[in-house]
């Protein structure tokens, strides 16, 4: 009954600020704050908010979301225990079972389309020569003034 009432006041209130808001010309903000202002007492003529209550004050129910909260935390233990230790083992797994690849080797290679003749592989760079690594990101930057 409490409850009930104290949706109605807050529905009249917020139906009062849209009164105003209309007032002042704002017609949509008064729109707004009508349709937030029913909600409570849409609520109350369906029994939701009666349900809240019995629930709230139900000792069962409570007893209820304790259980289900402790359920929830045994559930995310087990799934970061085994995320840390079912992690390693699946990659023993697969170097065991031969490391095949899950994806097609070429499946990371452009595709070239119709007329274009096929490159051949790329020079290798020699390795430790640091200003021949940057070359290219420089070409790049002055490319693009920066």
């Amino acid at each position: 009954m409490l409850a009930e009432t104290m949706c109605s006041a807050v529905s009249a209130a917020g139906l009062g600020i849209a009164a105003v808001a209309a007032y002042r010309r704002r017609f949509l903000a008064a729109t707004r704050i009508a349709a937030y202002s029913l909600v409570p007492v849409g609520l109350v003529l369906t029994g939701a908010v009666q349900w809240a209550v019995d629930t709230a004050f139900s000792p069962s129910a409570w007893v209820g979301f304790g259980l289900l909260g402790g359920a929830w935390l045994l559930f995310m233990t087990t799934r970061i225990v085994e995320r840390r230790s079912g992690g390693a083992r699946g990659k023993r797994k697969a170097a065991a079972a031969g490391g095949a690849d899950t994806v097609a080797p070429a499946a990371s290679a452009p595709s070239l389309g119709a007329g274009r003749p096929a490159a051949g592989p790329r020079p290798q760079k020699a390795a430790g020569t640091g200003a021949d690594d940057f070359s290219d990101i420089e070409a790049i930057l002055k490319k693009h003034g920066i």
